[in-house]
């Protein structure tokens, strides 16, 4: 390599790195995609199968004269245990995501004040080696 084919090391060193999250940013999307369409899929694909166990096991119970009523008071604990269900997920799923928004605004923070830390870093570092290197007078 002749010297004018020389770079700047930190100039190769930028601009690989950007070259590198560049793709990672298109890879997260990507995968973010994937995940969330194999969720789906995974979320209808159980649906049905539940949906079609009870089918079956209503069709069995019809065919063999078993009665499937239940009592009053029965039902309303079935449907108090569903309604809690429910309940207990939503709370869930808001700690999730409230998690997730934390976490997010503490990365935002952190990034925000990088440049700072990254200024403060370099003033500490020209103050020490200005105390080794000898002044001109």
């Amino acid at each position: 390599m002749s010297k004018t084919e020389t770079k700047e090391t930190y100039a190769v060193y930028k601009q690989n790195v950007n070259r590198y999250f560049e793709e990672a940013e298109k890879n997260v999307t990507q995968y973010i995609q994937a995940v969330s369409n194999l969720q789906q899929e995974f979320a209808t694909a159980y649906k049905n199968a539940v949906e079609t166990a009870i089918e079956f096991q209503q069709e069995a119970a019809a065919k063999s004269g078993f009665t499937a009523n239940l009592p009053p008071t029965y039902l309303k604990a079935i449907n108090d245990a569903t309604e809690e269900i429910v309940k207990t997920s939503s709370v869930q799923n808001k700690a999730v995501l409230a998690a997730m928004e934390a976490a997010r605004q503490n990365l935002k923070t952190f990034n925000d004040n990088l440049k700072a830390f990254t200024t403060m870093d370099a003033n500490i570092l020209q103050s020490w080696f200005s105390a080794w290197t000898p002044s001109k007078n």
